[in-house]
């Protein structure tokens, strides 16, 4: 009888034929070209990001570029490159119910818009310049989350969220019939701020007290600007941070930055997409 080789009884062990292990073998010694390039695509991806694509948000980005990988395999190739996604886990906000007095939630948590420059959300948030905080206005165009304007100061009053409104009424054509959204913010209720709006011919729309979630698409974007983008440490000025985010709010986040929302492609392709349907030139 024929004295049995260890590869015989690990294979009769599982079931396997001999030859299929040394398939098996032999191909594990091969170098495949286009994984290589995949995993470089990959790694590219990751580091554009600054760390903050996981393997949904990687391939959507590589399908943009025309690259085909699915979900799985880019998710294999970033735990062997040992690439880690910093995005945290869900966060619980607390809910409220108290609408403002004056201006009542008229967007009421419809965030699915069909057209551009039918709704425009507003917020504002804090960012480390060097020795002192400064403040960041967003305007956010609820059909693609495309940031149509923004503004940069040391104090977050009034005239920042009008900088800010300005900066988006005249990148997109100066609109009229917009409804404008924010959260119960001293700058947004303020008579300079609500005169603005009635003088570009805006409809005001205000979150309840305490409620993130109305608002929920600008806390989104904040989150996602601070945690993949801005540096843990802050920046060393405001002139620094000025040209960075910038730099992450108009050609990063709007030109390449997948979105969930847009169904894995970014905002300026979504609003490209919609003029190739609709034949609007």
């Amino acid at each position: 009888m024929r004295e049995l080789k260890p590869v015989d009884l690990v294979c009769q062990a599982f079931g396997i034929n001999r030859s299929s292990y040394y398939d098996w073998s032999k191909a594990k010694r091969y170098i495949k070209p286009h994984r290589l390039e995949l995993k470089a695509h990959v790694n590219r991806a990751f580091k554009l990001s600054r760390r903050a694509l996981g393997s949904r948000g990687i391939c959507n980005f590589l399908a943009s570029e025309g690259i085909d990988a699915g979900r799985y395999v880019v998710r294999r190739l970033m735990k062997e490159s040992g690439l880690v996604c910093k995005q945290p886990g869900q966060h619980k906000y607390k809910k409220a119910t108290v609408e403002h007095v004056n201006i009542p939630n008229r967007l009421n948590r419809e965030f699915d818009v069909s057209q551009p420059n039918r709704v425009w959300c507003g917020d504002v948030t804090y960012i480390w310049t060097g020795s002192q905080w400064s403040y960041l206005a967003v305007v956010l165009d609820l059909y693609a989350r495309k940031v149509v304007g923004w503004a940069v100061s040391t104090t977050a009053d009034t005239s920042l969220v009008i900088k800010a409104l300005n900066d988006a009424w005249n990148r997109r054509g100066q609109p009229e019939g917009v409804l404008f959204h924010s959260d119960q913010g001293c700058q947004y209720t303020s008579l300079k701020f609500r005169q603005r709006l009635w003088r570009y011919r805006m409809v005001q729309s205000m979150s309840r007290r305490g409620n993130c979630w109305d608002n929920s698409p600008m806390e989104r974007l904040f989150r996602s600007l601070k945690i993949e983008w801005v540096p843990e440490t802050g920046y060393p000025s405001l002139l620094v941070a000025k040209m960075d985010i910038g730099r992450y709010l108009m050609d990063y986040y709007n030109r390449q930055r997948p979105h969930r929302a847009n169904g894995g492609i970014s905002p300026l392709a979504a609003e490209e997409k919609l003029k190739t349907v609709s034949g609007i030139s």
